[in-house]
This record gives structure tokens, C-alpha cells and sequence, in this order.
């Protein structure tokens, strides 16, 4: 299945980097890559920090940046990403090794770092089709999912040296007033559903129901499965988002990317996986056996699921704004705001559902 490993492309025009610059810092400050010529892609998919392939003769490496332009700085710290990495990886093997991280503005304008390469299987949107994920395949490859996500709520985080990300209890509170604030700065029409959700949000706000290592963008475009067993899950990728905080939230966001087969057309259009194909688990599937493997309270769910919806629906309006302010000239940007109008739908009428 060699020919099902993730693919990349060249740099997008404007997104290309100074190899002249990396080969020489990589020269002095990484010694154990090879001292060789550059070959640059570029991970095609991504939509918020960028994320190159290195080729140095024999070795691969994965280069991380922030998106040119990028408005939401804090979103963006390539210093907190690599040092959490670190840490993340020791506890949690799955997460990339990070190699090393660069400060020095002198070489690419912006902080970046390196990390391994996991080679494996990234199903996006389409399903390759030398890939057999019929009912009994996509119903472990669920499971391992799901377990995945478990795994990651239940380590020992204070074990692994993650204390110092937790602000303590009122994630939730944090989550909603933070997200509403990112709206408001990134707003570029009216959609009245993401006020009218925003408020609601901010009305019936649970307490948090604990602390754990939370992901914040576990779906499937983001782990890496065995090309010799599709089932089994190698790496988890982008944990830029990654802190201490209500797992609930996490399992909200988790749903938030699943589309089922009977789910409204618009939301199939943006789904994150083949979580429409025959065996894949419902919504109501992971749940049930997220709490079997945890054992955490998920009663009330729906806040969850409609937070999950509306925080989607601000991030791809972050990413919209920058096109619409002309940072970035990626055409798979420019319909964006569509996709923003139909996911606020779809949260208003989960309020209304629920």
C-alpha cells in the first residue's frame, strides 16, 4: 500500500521558502540531518499553520510555520507548539518527535521547527480507491479512532510535565468568551445565526467536568493509519491547539467534524473522513463508547455538538478574513464564507433539535 501514503505537492505560489536560508541554518543548529540539498513539497490540505516535507537525500522531515498573514497570533506560536510537542510525544508516542525549533527571524521571517515524519495513510475527503474500508474495516478503524481520542483524555498529564498549560476550571467559560471575541474581530458579513448561537452558548454554559490533555482538533485528516493495517492508528498530527482543559469540549469538537450518511447536504460537502461509508459509527456510537473507555459524565452532549458546530464555523471565518483582507491568494479560500453560513445554520438548528 505504498502508493497510499500521504501525497504531497509544490509549494502554493507565495507560500515558498528560502532554502538557501534553511540550508544554512540546518548546517550549524541541526547536525544530524544530512548536509545536502533541499527538496521542498508542501502538505496540500492544511488550512491554518503551514506544513512543508524536507527531503535531504535519504531523510524526510516536516517543517511547520505560520500561515503568511496570519491574523490570530496567539493561534500561531511555533515555540509553544514544539516545546508541548515534546513533552506530548514522550507520554504519547503517536504525536511526531520534534527535531529542533528556529527563533532567528534572519532565516524564514517567522518562528518555525522541525519534527519526524510518520509515514502512513491520511484519508481526507476521498477515499483513495486501492483502499478497502468496507462495514467491518471502517467499524475498527471507529473504534481505534474513538480509543484514540480516550487515550489521549485519560494520560497522566501532570506526569507528563503538561501542568503548566491549565489555567484551571472554567475551560468552558474561556472557550466560549475566547471564541465569541475571534468572531467578532473576524467578522466580514452578517450571519445573525452565529450571534443568535454565541449568546446561547454564553447562557446555558455547563461547569467543566474536569481536566484532561485535550487535542482540539482530533479528526480523521489528523491521524495517521498503518498502510499494512488501515485500522491501526501510527500518528496523531497538529496539536497546535493542544492544552489542559474539559475533555467534553474536545468530545464536542470531535463530533463536530463527524458527518453521518443522513446529515443535511451542505454538511456533507465539508466533511473530515469517510465517516458517511457503511460501518462507520454514529455520533450517538462515539459517544457511547467514549464514556465505556473513560468513564466521563456526557450527558447533555447537544451544548457540546452546537459549540463544536459554531467554533468551526468561526475558524473558517478567520480563515476567510485573511483571504478577504488579500493575505493570501489561495483560491480554496474564496467560497469559504458559504461554508460559514451553512455550519451557523446548522448550529441554530441544533438548539432548536436539542
Amino acid at each position: 500500500m505504498g502508493d497510499l501514503i500521504d501525497t504531497t505537492a509544490p509549494p502554493r505560489p507565495g507560500e515558498e521558502l528560502d532554502t538557501a536560508g534553511l540550508r544554512a541554518w540546518l548546517t550549524a543548529h541541526v547536525p544530524e540531518l544530512p548536509d545536502t540539498e533541499i527538496e521542498v513539497a508542501q502538505f496540500p490540505s492544511g488550512h491554518s499553520n503551514l506544513t512543508y516535507l524536507l527531503r535531504l537525500g535519504d531523510r524526510e522531515v516536516v517543517l511547520r510555520r505560520p500561515p503568511f498573514g496570519a491574523q490570530a497570533r496567539g493561534g500561531h506560536d511555533m515555540s509553544r507548539e514544539h516545546a508541548v510537542l515534546a513533552r506530548i510525544h514522550a507520554a504519547y508516542p503517536p504525536a511526531p518527535r520534534p527535531i529542533a525549533f528556529c527563533d532567528d527571524h534572519s532565516v524564514m521571517g517567522v518562528d518555525f521547527y522541525l519534527m519526524e515524519r510518520i509515514r502512513g495513510i491520511i484519508i481526507r475527503q476521498e477515499v483513495p480507491a486501492d483502499l478497502d474500508l468496507g462495514p467491518a474495516v471502517m467499524d475498527r478503524l471507529c473504534e481505534s479512532f474513538v480509543d484514540n481520542l480516550a487515550t489521549i483524555h485519560t494520560l497522566d498529564w501532570e506526569g507528563a510535565g503538561l501542568g503548566d498549560l491549565s489555567k484551571g476550571l472554567g475551560y468552558v467559560e474561556r472557550q466560549i468568551r475566547g471564541w465569541t471575541a475571534r468572531w467578532e474581530a473576524a467578522k466580514t458579513d452578517e450571519i445573525p445565526q452565529m450571534d443568535e448561537v454565541a449568546g446561547w452558548l454564553a447562557r446555558n454554559m455547563p461547569p467543566d467536568r474536569g481536566q484532561s490533555l485535550i487535542h482540539n482538533d482530533f479528526k480523521f485528516d489528523n491521524i495517521v493509519l498503518d498502510a499494512a493495517d488501515p485500522t491501526r492508528v501510527i500518528g496523531v498530527l497538529d496539536w497546535e491547539m493542544a492544552t489542559i482543559g474539559d475533555p467534553i469540549m474536545d468530545l464536542g469538537t470531535t463530533l463536530g467534524y463527524w458527518v453521518e450518511a443522513d446529515d443535511p447536504a451542505g454538511l456533507q460537502l465539508g466533511k473530515f473522513g469517510p465517516t458517511t461509508l457503511p460501518g462507520s459509527m454514529t455520533r450517538a456510537a462515539i459517544v457511547e463508547r467514549y464514556h465505556a473507555r473513560t468513564g466521563y459524565d456526557v450527558t447533555g452532549i447537544g451544548y457540546y455538538y452546537t459549540y463544536a458546530v459554531w467554533k468551526l464555523a468561526v475558524v473558517l471565518q478567520q480563515i476567510y478574513f485573511r483571504y478577504a483582507q488579500g493575505y493570501t491568494g489561495d483560491e480554496r479560500f474564496a467560497g469559504m464564507i458559504e461554508i460559514v453560513r451553512m455550519l451557523a445554520e446548522v448550529a441554530a438548528d441544533s438548539i432548536d433539535a436539542g
